[in-house]
């Protein structure tokens, strides 16, 4: 059976997530009925990241075996005619090797939340954005962040329920800068933890207001406990962009 990659948007709201849920809608099970409605056969579709419900997609990736060969841009074009007229697009497939895996294959995933920093409440931007009033330090939120940068243990930046046989992974990327009203936090990691990057970002923002001392987030780090660290961040502010894979791009 021919495997292809999906390149996948959504709208992360009307979802539970991307997992497939009893009684749940999920972006999966959306993905999975309008391929059925395409060949006319079931199929499994499985994800680079499962985002949880409320987050959003850029560039989610997918891979998915077909009963027969398609053109790439056929597969694209119909899955998302019979997407309609849900919040979810396939933007590119892709003919690739059968021992592709959007999961397993990946050696970089690439995330950014979206924190809108005004006093006035959200119209265009609500639910897709993190709403916080007053102003943030943006350059006292970058000394916090400086200190996750790298290979540690994020036993502190890790829910609860995570399934993660390790608390150890190896942060490479976590830039924040200010665009207007916009803050952007932009994380890349080979893999995260369950809801890591939203803890930092919540952790952060307590530095932004004034709560914490830049230096108190190494300190969380440190102590290796969840309660050590700051909120949960909402996850209408989060966004998969992008996830990159060894000698595959798509076109």
């Amino acid at each position: 059976m021919p495997r292809y990659a999906l390149l996948i948007e959504y709208d992360g709201r009307p979802f539970a997530g991307w997992q497939r849920q009893a009684g749940q809608p999920s972006v999966q099970a959306a993905v999975e009925e309008a391929t059925v409605r395409f060949t006319g056969a079931t199929a499994t579709v499985h994800c680079a990241g499962r985002t949880d419900a409320g987050v959003h997609a850029l560039g989610q990736v997918a891979h998915v075996d077909l009963d027969r060969d398609w053109p790439a841009d056929t597969v694209a074009a119909a899955l998302s005619f019979h997407l309609k007229p849900l919040p979810v697009v396939v933007l590119a497939a892709a003919l690739v090797p059968g021992d592709f895996n959007a999961r397993t294959s990946a050696i970089r995933r690439r995330y950014r939340y979206r924190i809108v920093n005004r006093r006035p409440r959200l119209a265009l931007a609500d639910g897709r954005a993190w709403h916080v009033g007053p102003v943030l330090d943006v350059a006292a939120m970058q000394g916090g962040a400086a200190a996750l940068i790298g290979h540690h243990d994020f036993s502190s930046f890790r829910a609860s329920h995570c399934q993660a046989r390790s608390p150890v992974k190896t942060l490479d990327r976590l830039d924040i800068g200010r665009e207007d009203e916009s803050i952007l936090i932009v994380a890349e990691a080979r893999s995260f933890l369950h809801h890591q990057v939203r803890n930092m970002v919540g952790t952060l923002v307590l530095v932004g207001q004034g709560q914490w001392a830049p230096e108190r987030v190494g300190q969380a780090l440190a102590a290796r406990d969840r309660r050590a660290a700051g909120p949960t961040a909402p996850s209408v502010g989060l966004y998969l962009v992008g996830v990159d894979y060894p000698g595959f791009a798509f076109p």
